[in-house]
């Protein structure tokens, strides 16, 4: 600026002082204020022309002024100075504001361009906004429309369903004369046909004939008739009443019937029976009848000699036992009492025995006296042939006692049923105790849990359901403790021995299996107590005993929040029975809703080939969990000849179905009332007087107190009073309580009170308690390890005072309540206060924690520990159970998928959120080392799989199952069959991911694998082959389907004969060694008889010397005391040529073949059913010999046989014409067969409908002999028809058609040797 040297401070005017010399200097301050410039110019110019004299005019311009400031002198020369520096520094201010001001404009021109840009945008998005709007709201119009015209459909709908309930009403009511018509006109029938019996005049039933229809007829309408009428073995059912003989379908072929009129096991017949008991097999899991009601149960007598090697026994040996039962699935107890001189336990000791499946003596040299009652209980008494073992101790030098050396005769000299096994040892203690151990494991493995293999090692860490063979129902997963439930329950129900006066109530039930559809469900309502289950488990075995044809399918709930209460396992144990009597076992989804969904179509599908009816029961339905949302299908449309029975308390029943036929159950009648209380006093000595008895009359007046259940309790409590000598007391105190939950209170309270000390009355309670917590019940080895101090004595006390007043039961080893009303006292008795529920449930959480903590992952941990987590509400313990992956694992892999879902449910993880965590859960196992963990670790990652796929997440499914595949193949080989399982179930996820090549691949993979590692007959081999037709038949390749199909299910039914030959005949033998005892008397029909029997049950057993012996025999006796012309003896002569047939003795076969058929002739008449079954075998023996001129009579005789017994428009004579039209066409006589076939397709269109499975076979027999005779056309007409009669059959049964044979027999013989191109046109091909 010059050489302005100064600058005027602002604040007082001071004259900054500045240098500007060589390196230059700036203003020491720096103005804070800058004024306006006019006001700094006119303040200047003031002060300059004020200055003096000197100063120039103001009207001088600027450069005048400035330069006579510079030239003047004085005092102005300071001011122009000031004047120009002014000027420097405003002119440099405003180049500043002046540049800020263009920078400004040129940022508010950006923020201007980019206003616009933004404005622009928000009106495009404005205009979207509108065109959203305008479309939401023409959407919300759409809806509104679809609303009224819901309504308009809904209310249309309310009309039709009135409209329908109208007709359904009238149509009942129309009907229901009709019906009771029918009903006393069969009646009448029946008692005509007793009468006609009582006079000793045979009368032919068409539904025992052996008629060649699968052992059913069918009558010109259509509808099915009852087989199999009489009943099996005498007074016993042929297997087991729980189990339905299931003939599988068999075509129109000489398909032999199931029994001959005489009843079951009189005739041999393979054929038959094979089917028979593999149809048994495939409905139910076969398993040892002693777990049905108990666990392994050892019972350890011994004496103060053998204290030592008990004690021995239970140290080392029982914990072992005690593991390898836990790891199948059982519980072992070894029971036992102190030594009990008094005799303080003799009735618990009897209990004991009674119950437990094995009873152990210890022996050395003598026996002491209180034991001699015990092993006379359990080794001379044991009509059942339970399981029993003899230790004897040897020593040298001393003398085994009298009493020891004649209980080992008589155990040595009783017959097979109940030998007892003796092992004797000298030497060594512990060596004997070992010889025991490995003696009651063999025992414990072959005879008890029914292992064929007795040689497997059960590994400590092994997991129950790691077996590489883990079922035999493919991808099927069943609970066998659900199923044992089952068992049980219903056979706790129909314990009773009093009839209750149900006899008035059967009937209704009758009618119903009997009246025509459509009909709903019939609802059996009563009170708490009122014999509900006992009426329906009662019902069920005399439908069992007189329509073995009849399919009952039964459910029995327990408590409410038990398992058997949780409505998806109901269902999907109901559809796993469905599924059962199909050969093809399919896999079967967990979803609980696709179970809903499928549950009616296999019902439909198994109504569409089972010869007689299916009842469905289900027993106290209210107690189901949500049962009006899960059990919907109750009120859809069913199958015509299906029925649904379901009970519910009449306080509890679901609103909407008051309004379906109802049978209520009254109260007993005081007369049966009284009778049942005096009767059980009188059955413990007990009588009472006759102030007593008008006590009680008036007692049983209120309906209240004639309950079955109180009746029931009331006499318990009188007999058990009566024996202990205070029946007034007693009998006072039951007549003030009016109902059964007041009774229970005094039941409950009487017990307590009979417990012989304070600390077992503590017990008691504690038992009850933690019984009344759990899920699904304690059993008694969990009740000692958490009662340490408790001893065997205490703890059967304890139970056997609470079974016998109807306060207990046992169901699957577990201790639970016998009724819902035991259950409901103990929690108002105990459990009113929520903390001290509360600390029961944790001691059980403890108790199982502990177990997880040991590895020890079983059944029992796996059903309860969660549940009781999620009871608590402790969702981060449920959560981090739920991680444990053997927990989850096990609930999975038992079929509880609902109850794992619903844990999940409750600590708020979704599904993907599930997938997640359990990913994370394995990665803790990768690192694992050794084979056996690697194979675990393959296990866990296939049952994710499965449970993902399961879910409906496939894409997450196919890492796991990838993953497990990799293990096993780096782990064992990979031809190893483990492979095979992981490539199957791989598979399965890309079939539901419809990536069918791929899956294509992988099944045919796991055939090849299961054919080299087991062969091509194996069962694993038949679930490849049933995978690969299912594959081929959702690409509608129906020809490849069919044959995979077909050679499955050839393989199942041999695999299952094996099977059933292995141990499913094991009952069979039983039965045979008991009637052997019958058959030492007097030569009498009834011994031949059983002589008979015995031949066919040793026959089924393939023991055919034993079978011939016992035939020979039969026969023998009859001769002697009927006479050789006996119908019975053509009886033991058709069994015997049987026998020889089957040891392909042929010529020995005619020979007594044409004596049962001359015979019969003689004494039967010319169309009784005898003579035909005769006649038909004969006729299969000369045609299988190459005779077929001599077969061509016996078939023309079976023809008119049928047409007289039947008539001659019955399809059974249909039937017989095909096989008579099949000798002629093997004979070549074309011109004879063809009427034959022409009149048998006549007979079966008009019986049984143009799309009849019958009349496509036939068809196609006809297609055949055009073709043969050169009459293509016609036999590419006849063959398309029969195509699509077979196309509607298979997609009636959903791909699943079983297989048949051709009604023409042996037609197939040459029938293959074409192609079936060759019955198509040019062109068709």
């Amino acid at each position: 600026m010059g050489t302005a040297s100064s600058l005027v401070s602002p604040a007082g005017g001071e004259v900054i002082e500045d240098t500007y010399g060589a390196g230059g200097g700036e203003a020491c301050e720096i103005p804070v204020e800058v004024k306006p410039k006019a006001r700094l110019l006119r303040s200047s110019f003031r002060r300059g022309a004020g200055a003096g004299p000197g100063s120039l005019p103001r009207a001088a311009g600027a450069g005048g002024l400035l330069g006579a400031s510079f030239k003047s002198t004085g005092s102005s020369v300071p001011e122009l100075e000031y004047a120009a520096a002014e000027f420097e520094r405003l002119k440099k201010e405003y180049e500043i504001f002046r540049v800020s001001k263009n920078q400004e404009l040129l940022s508010m021109g950006r923020r201007e361009a980019k206003l616009d840009t933004e404005n622009k945008r928000l009106r495009a998005e404005l205009q979207v906004l509108q065109k959203t709007y305008q479309k939401i709201l023409r959407e919300k119009e759409g809806a509104l429309e679809a609303k009224y015209q819901a309504m308009e459909r809904a209310v249309t709908f309310e009309h039709d369903r009135d409209r329908v309930k109208r007709q359904f009403k009238i149509f009942r009511e129309t009907k229901e004369n009709e019906i009771q018509d029918l009903l006393r006109a069969k009646r009448e029938l029946e008692s005509k046909l007793q009468r006609l019996q009582a006079q000793g005049i045979q009368v032919f039933d068409p539904g025992e004939s052996d008629s060649d229809d699968n052992g059913a007829d069918v009558t010109a309408a259509g509808t099915q008739c009852e087989y199999w009428a009489s009943r099996a073995l005498g007074s016993e059912h042929s297997i087991d009443s729980m189990i339905q003989l299931q003939q599988p379908f068999r075509g129109p072929e000489f398909a032999h019937s199931s029994i001959d009129v005489e009843g079951p096991f009189a005739n041999i017949n393979r054929d038959d029976w094979d089917a028979a008991v593999a149809g048994l097999l495939q409905a139910t899991p076969l398993f040892s009848h002693s777990l049905w009601c108990h666990p392994v149960r050892c019972y350890l007598i011994y004496s103060e000699e053998t204290q030592p090697e008990m004690e021995l026994f239970l140290k080392d040996h029982s914990p072992k036992l005690k593991r390898m039962c836990e790891t199948m699935g059982y519980f072992f107890h070894a029971v036992y009492f102190p030594i009990d001189v008094e005799n303080q336990y003799l009735t618990l000791r009897k209990w004991e025995i009674e119950k437990s499946s094995l009873v152990i003596l210890f022996l050395h040299s003598t026996l002491p006296s209180f034991l001699l009652e015990d092993c006379e209980e359990a080794f001379l008494q044991n009509p059942e042939g339970k399981l029993r073992l003899i230790y004897h101790r040897l020593e040298d030098g001393k003398a085994t006692s009298d009493s020891v050396q004649r209980l080992l005769d008589q155990v040595s000299n009783l017959s097979e049923t109940t030998k007892a096994k003796i092992i004797e040892h000298s030497g060594d203690l512990s060596e004997g105790v070992y010889k025991i151990y490995m003696g009651v494991e063999k025992i414990i493995k072959q005879d008890i849990l029914g292992l064929e293999n007795t040689d497997v090692e059960v590994k400590d860490g092994g997991s129950e359901d790691s077996s590489p063979e883990e079922d035999d129902f493919g991808d099927v997963l069943w609970d066998v403790h659900d199923e044992q439930e089952q068992i049980e329950a219903f056979q706790r129900a129909s314990s009773s021995a009093h009839e209750l006066g149900f006899e008035k109530y059967y009937q209704r039930l009758d009618d119903l299996v009997v009246a025509p559809a459509p009909i709903p469900p019939l609802l059996v309502s009563g009170g708490p107590g009122s014999g509900k289950s006992l009426l329906l488990s009662k019902w069920i075995q005399l439908q069992q005993k007189h329509f073995p044809n009849t399919l009952i399918l039964s459910h029995f709930v327990g408590r409410p929040m038990s398992s058997s209460s949780e409505s998806s396992l109901i269902i999907k144990r109901l559809t796993l029975k469905l599924m059962q009597h199909f050969w093809a076992v399919s896999a079967l989804t967990l979803d609980p809703a696709k179970l809903l969904e499928e549950f009616p179509h296999w019902l439909e599908k198994l109504s569409a080939r089972h010869q007689g009816s299916i009842i469905i029961i289900i027993d106290s339905i209210d107690q189901v969990q949500q049962v009006e949302k899960h059990m919907k299908w109750l009120i859809d449309p069913l199958p015509v000849n299906v029925r649904v029975i379901v009970s519910v308390n009449v306080e509890t029943c679901p609103t909407a179905w008051r309004l379906w036929p109802t049978l209520h159950l009254d109260p007993l009648s005081p007369k049966d009332a009284i009778s049942m209380i005096t009767a059980e006093c009188h059955s413990v000595d007990v009588q009472l007087n006759r102030e007593q008895e008008k006590m009680l009359e008036q007692h049983c007046r209120p309906a209240t107190t004639r309950h079955a259940l109180y009746v029931t309790l009331f006499s318990k409590m009188l007999a058990c009073a009566g024996r202990a000598g205070d029946l007034a007391e007693t009998l006072h105190r039951c007549l003030q309580c009016q109902d059964t939950m007041s009774l229970y209170r005094l039941v409950l309270h009487h017990v307590r009170e009979s417990m012989p000390s304070d600390k077992e009355k503590e017990w008691m309670t504690q038992i009850l308690c933690l019984i009344n917590v759990s899920h699904n019940g304690v059993s008694e080895s969990e009740l000692m390890e958490l009662y340490p101090e408790m001893s065997w004595a205490s703890l059967t006390s304890i139970v056997h005072s609470l079974h016998k007043m109807h306060l207990l039961t046992y169901s699957c080893g577990l201790l639970r309540f016998q009724h819902l009303q035991a259950w409901e006292t103990v929690r108002q008795a105990y459990m009113e206060d929520p903390a001290l529920v509360s600390s029961y449930r944790q001691k059980l959480i403890d108790y199982f924690t502990s177990q997880l903590s040991q590895d020890r992952v079983t059944w029992r941990s796996a059903d309860e520990l969660p549940w009781l987590f999620q009871q608590q509400g402790s969702k981060q313990k449920l959560h981090s159970c739920l991680l444990n992956l053997f927990v989850s694992q096990n609930l999975y892999k038992r079929g509880h998928f609902a109850e794992l879902l619903s844990y999940w449910q409750f600590v708020g993880k979704d599904k993907s959120a599930m997938a997640t965590e359990y990913f994370e859960s394995l990665k803790q196992y990768e690192n694992c080392e050794g084979e056996e963990n690697m194979l675990c670790l393959a296990d866990l990652y296939e049952t994710l799989g499965r449970f993902l796929k399961d879910l409906g997440l496939l894409s997450q499914a196919v890492v796991p199952l990838q993953r497990s595949l990799e293990i096993r193949e780096t782990a064992l080989d990979p031809d190893h069959p483990r492979v095979a399982q992981s490539l199957h179930q791989l598979a399965g996820v890309y079939v539901q991911w419809k990536k069918f090549s791929d899956a294509e691949q992988l099944y045919k993979q796991a055939l090849e694998i299961s054919e080299n590692a087991y062969g091509a007959d194996h069962p694993h081999a038949a679930r490849e082959l049933e995978a690969l037709a299912t594959l081929y038949h959702k690409q509608n390749k129906y020809e490849q389907a069919e044959r995979f199909r077909k050679k499955s299910v050839i393989i199942r039914q041999q695999a299952t004969r094996r099977k059933g030959s292995l141990y499913g005949f094991a009952l069979l033998r039983r039965r045979a060694l008991q009637l052997e005892e019958l058959t030492l008397g007097k030569d009498k029909p009834e011994n031949a008889r059983t002589l008979n029997e015995l031949g066919v049950l040793y026959y089924l057993q393939n023991n055919l010397e034993t079978a011939e012996q016992f035939l020979k025999r039969s026969l023998e006796m009859r001769e002697r005391v009927l006479g050789p012309d006996h119908p019975d003896c053509a009886q033991s002569l058709n069994n015997l040529a049987a026998l020889c047939n089957e040891r392909k003795q042929y010529a020995r076969a005619e020979e007594l073949y044409e004596r049962a058929l001359d015979i019969r002739r003689r004494a039967l008449a010319p169309d009784h059913p005898s003579l035909a079954y005769t006649v038909k075998h004969l006729a299969i023996l000369y045609k299988k010999t190459g005779r077929v001129d001599k077969a061509v009579p016996l078939y023309e005789l079976a023809v008119e046989i049928r047409q007289k017994s039947f008539g001659p428009k019955h399809p059974s004579v249909a039937t017989a014409l095909v096989n008579l039209a099949v000798l002629h066409s093997q004979m070549k006589k074309h011109s004879e067969a063809l009427p034959l076939y022409e009149r048998a397709l006549k007979i079966y269109e008009d019986s049984l409908g143009r799309m009849h499975p019958r009349v496509g076979e036939t068809l196609k027999n006809l297609a055949v002999l055009s073709y043969e005779e050169g009459n293509f056309e016609k036999a590419a007409e006849l063959y398309k028809r029969a195509m699509e009669i077979k196309e509607a059959e298979t997609s009636l049964l959903g791909g699943k058609a079983p297989s048949r044979q051709s009604s023409s027999g042996d037609t197939l013989l040459f029938k293959t040797t074409h192609s079936p191109n060759v019955f198509l046109p040019q062109g068709q091909s």
